[in-house]
């Protein structure tokens, strides 16, 4: 067994271990740190397989950002874990359906096998050095040369969607404590000064008379 295969049965078993702890957690921050766990160890196993794209990839996209979204907001909500336990035995003969369909699928696609291709070869162009193929180069100059639009296309339903959380998110509130601009300029001294006539005080009585009446 050579170091590569090693570091494959290394990072895989550290991958399983993390996916099962990400179900049998208690806690949830902790469910949420094992599958960051996981999502590094998977895109180590892209890395021996010279997936170089994909491993960036899930590492920028996945830890970078949405695990991160993630876990601050498990951390900021307050869960009852108690109350989302009482409906467990409810729900089990559905969630178990789900996962027997999904071990189903899982099966069929490992027994059909996999199409093994041969890694990538060394290019030599006649008169110049051997060039060894550049697979996230190659994906990106294809993605940007033939599926151009549909890059383009994407990019714009993105920016969509993104100015569609921002606008629904910065609605009004009522409890919201702030202050239009416009209204704070043309407001007068009089809006904010007001003179309110209060009756005097009486004056305090004599210390004799106060202590005949004690008496």
């Amino acid at each position: 067994m050579d170091i590569k295969t090693g570091f494959f049965f290394l990072f895989s078993a550290v991958l399983l271990f993390a996916a099962y702890r990400v179900v049998t957690a208690r806690n949830p921050v902790h469910a949420v740190l094992y599958l960051m766990l996981a999502f590094s160890q998977a895109s180590a196993v892209w890395l021996l397989l010279k997936a170089e794209f994909l491993a960036i990839t899930l590492v920028l996209v996945y830890l970078g950002a949405v695990m991160v979204l993630f876990l601050f907001v498990v951390m900021m909500l307050d869960i009852k874990i108690d109350q989302l336990r009482q409906g467990f035995w409810k729900h089990l003969p559905l969630a178990a359906t789900l996962g027997a369909i999904v071990v189903l699928e899982m099966a069929a696609v490992l027994l059909s096998g996999f199409r093994v291709s041969d890694e990538p070869a060394l290019v030599q162009v006649v008169g110049q050095p051997v060039v060894e193929v550049d697979n996230a180069k190659d994906l990106g100059v294809l993605l940007y040369t033939e599926y151009v639009y549909p890059i383009q296309v994407a990019a714009v339903i993105l920016l969509v969607a993104m100015i569609a959380a921002i606008a629904l998110t910065l609605r009004a509130r009522k409890d919201s404590k702030a202050i239009d601009p416009a209204i704070q300029v043309r407001v007068r001294a009089t809006d904010r000064l007001q003179v309110v006539k209060v009756a005097p005080t009486r004056a305090a009585e004599p210390a004799a008379a106060t202590e005949e009446n004690k008496a």
